[in-house]
């Protein structure tokens, strides 16, 4: 080692948790041990979560990369499957329709955000010739059932893979988040040479520039560094506290800031295993439903400034049948928004401390996902180029506020109105970025539609961090609130050689709905068999 080398040479994970012992087990692995990473864990600080949902890039680019097999951490984070968010009772107020015990089943107010493939013809997505069907009152099927294999296999509760193992969709996953990070803590100690330090850190120390150079604990250690990341969850104990970066708070987006949760029991034998997340509409906010073996995860994700804890509490119970008095309920506040910069100096941050989104399309994870990759894709040395930083910062920028400007569409959007939280969000401005997806959606353009089919997406490794969205995924939430664009697709109109050639492939949707329900096992009977239950 030279004086002239300027390479990094250790790097300290201030908490572990979920986003600590993913970055950790993913830096150990990109960095080929050339860097010393020491994962800091207070045992005192409890994690959040009760249950997390994925989006299908994870395996890919996250297990597939470390070298592990999808059924070997499934079996260890007793996790299952998920297909698709289901959207409950997002247009009415629930009465009539199905509501959260009924799920799966009855009631026309659901709607499905499928993780599988839109069809195209002739360059043409399929939506664009369900639109112009419906809009000529040639059909009345609602947009999912038209155009995706997957609505009736998860009505049905099936699995997304044969029993031999081969996949029939694409599907992301349901899990233990707890469990997670116990896996990849052994992982990343065992196979990669992490070192683990359970203690709490009480002292920051910096030099003249405002560099973290060592963090001292309670238990009298001191631990330097040329590289810190944050992972100390929404109090940000470095980036926000010894940094003093501000977080730029955007309730003005999005309503919500708190949570209540706890897990449920489940029969699966009686009543099957769902394999997707439900996202159910409730006074003032929704509910999550995270369905695993034996049990689902459950939160009341509300804002305060329109219900308090306890009627809260008491509404979430109703729903479920749980007596408030008995059962062990989760309380949590949440920031949302993001930081203003995610890496300031040698800091960076990543999971809930640099940015939150309440997780109604299951966000959680894919943040901390892709925040890690674009670490590791612009690794510093010593010097802390500015360029890297920058570009770090930007790809993070855009990443959260995309996803923001898509979640605020959901709530603005919905066309319920029965209660002062759900007028309120109509209330709101949506940025220009959405508005104007929005505009070109109203005109029957295709947004946001980079991927047709799973070659194209699967082979490319940059666009699965840059947008996880599916090519159907602006319409399905779109045309499963009811709103559709002004007019067809005007092209369309001089091309009837297309609209005819499009209309065979209803029928193939249709046929391959059918072989699915008629070949795939329940998803109790595939998790039974995975997890050796």
């Amino acid at each position: 080692m030279t004086s002239s080398d300027t390479r990094l040479q250790k790097v300290v994970i201030l908490g572990g948790g979920t986003a600590g012992w993913m970055t950790a087990a993913y830096l150990g692995k990109a960095l080929q041990g050339t860097v010393d990473i020491t994962v800091l864990e207070a045992p005192s600080i409890p994690r959040i979560g009760v249950g997390e949902a994925t989006v299908p890039n994870l395996q890919r680019s996250f297990f597939d990369y470390l070298g592990i097999a999808e059924d070997e951490w499934m079996r260890e984070c007793n996790a299952s499957f998920k297909m698709a968010v289901r959207f409950v009772n997002w247009r009415t107020d629930g009465q009539g329709e199905s509501t959260a015990r009924e799920l799966p089943g009855g009631g026309p107010d659901h709607f499905y955000h499928p993780f599988g493939l839109l069809p195209d013809y002739d360059q043409t997505p399929l939506s664009h010739y369900w639109f112009k069907r419906k809009y000529e009152g040639r059909t009345t099927e609602p947009f999912d059932y038209a155009c995706f294999r997957e609505p009736p296999v998860m009505d049905a509760m099936k699995a997304p893979r044969w029993l031999d193992g081969r996949p029939a969709t694409r599907y992301a996953w349901h899990f233990d988040a707890q469990l997670v990070a116990d896996f990849l803590r052994r992982f990343s100690t065992e196979k990669q040479g992490v070192n683990h330090v359970q203690d709490e850190m009480v002292r920051v120390e910096q030099d003249d520039r405002g560099y973290v150079t060592t963090l001292h604990t309670k238990g009298g250690l001191a631990l330097d560094a040329d590289l810190f990341v944050d992972c100390s969850g929404f109090r940000g104990l470095l980036i926000n506290q010894a940094m003093e970066e501000p977080f730029i708070d955007m309730s003005d987006h999005l309503l919500c800031d708190s949570a209540v949760a706890t897990a449920v029991p489940h029969d699966d034998e009686a009543n099957g295993v769902e394999p997707y997340t439900s996202a159910i509409a409730m006074s003032s906010g929704w509910a999550w439903k995270i369905p695993m073996l034996g049990r689902f995860g459950t939160g009341y994700v509300y804002s305060s400034k329109f219900t308090d804890q306890d009627t809260a509490t008491r509404e979430f119970a109703d729903m479920w049948g749980l007596d408030v008095e008995e059962t062990k309920f989760n309380h949590i506040r949440f920031r949302v928004g993001r930081n203003r910069r995610a890496w300031v100096k040698n800091v960076v941050s990543i999971g809930l401390s640099s940015c939150f989104l309440e997780p109604l399309e299951s966000t959680g994870i894919y943040f901390i996902t892709a925040a890690i990759y674009q670490l590791a894709k612009h690794f510093p040395d010593k010097t802390f180029n500015e360029g890297l930083v920058n570009s770090f910062n930007r790809e993070i920028e855009v990443m959260f506020d995309d996803t923001r400007d898509f979640i605020q569409a959901h709530f603005f959007y919905a066309p319920r109105n029965d209660t002062p939280f759900w007028q309120a969000n109509k209330k709101l401005t949506l940025p220009d970025n959405i508005q104007q997806k929005i505009s070109a959606y109203k005109a029957g353009l295709p947004i946001n539609s980079p991927i047709t089919d799973e070659s194209t997406y699967y082979g490319n490794f940059e666009a699965e961090f840059r947008n996880f969205w599916t090519n159907g995924s602006y319409y399905c939430i779109f045309a499963g609130l009811g709103l559709e664009p002004d007019a067809p697709l005007p092209s369309l109109a001089h091309r009837p050689d297309s609209v005819a050639g499009a209309e065979p492939l209803f029928d193939t949707v249709k046929r391959q709905q059918q072989n699915l329900l008629e070949t795939l096992p329940s998803a109790y009977d595939y998790l039974r068999q995975l997890h050796g239950a």
